[in-house]
């Protein structure tokens, strides 16, 4: 079983497939991780290596053709990463996928809690947001606002990781009880 948790910044993917993963007994893997790396070795921080990517298509391709490679040849997983359902249903990977939303003040408290009160941080989110967007459509012609390709859809504003790991198991057993009756 493959599971993906799509989602922006701060909507609460990682704490929930790694809850979630735990839950399903899988292995958990982060997409951000790679771009986080990434960015490191070329010296750039998280936001610089987002400009940077605008104008280098092939950081975006060669990190989607990462995640891509993984999804085909594991099974027993959960990817956390904003494309991670967009690349099993363009590339016809079989994935329960699920979309995490939650409002930006919401997500940039999260991410304030998380890396403190940097200044200009809900700006940056947004930047990064729309840097990340704008890639998504010149590239691939996906329109990240979409959620239609998704079996799973939740707003997490007001739910805990827990909360929102409970609702995806509950559904992924309930569809795999169906699979059997």
């Amino acid at each position: 079983m493959r599971v993906t948790i799509s989602g922006p910044i701060g909507s609460g993917k990682s704490t929930a497939g790694r809850i979630i993963s735990g839950m399903l007994g899988l292995k958990f893997f982060s997409g951000g991780y790679f771009f986080r790396e990434k960015a490191s070795t070329m010296g750039m921080t998280v936001e610089e290596f987002n400009v940077y990517a605008e104008t280098h298509e092939a950081v975006d391709r060669d990190l989607d053709a990462m995640i891509a490679s993984f999804l085909m040849d594991n099974d027993d997983v959960v990817v956390e990463s904003r494309l991670a359902g967009w690349i099993c249903h363009r590339s016809g990977i079989s994935a329960f996928k699920v979309f995490l939303n939650a409002s930006l003040d919401v997500r940039y408290g999260r991410i304030k809690k998380r890396e403190g009160d940097e200044r200009d941080l809900k700006e940056r989110m947004v930047e990064r947001e729309a840097s990340e967007a704008k890639r998504y459509l010149q590239y691939y012609g996906i329109d990240y606002s979409d959620t239609s390709i998704y079996d799973m859809v939740i707003g997490s504003d007001t739910l805990t990781a827990q909360e929102v790991a409970e609702r995806i198991y509950e559904r992924i057993i309930g569809e795999e009880q169906g699979k059997q009756h």
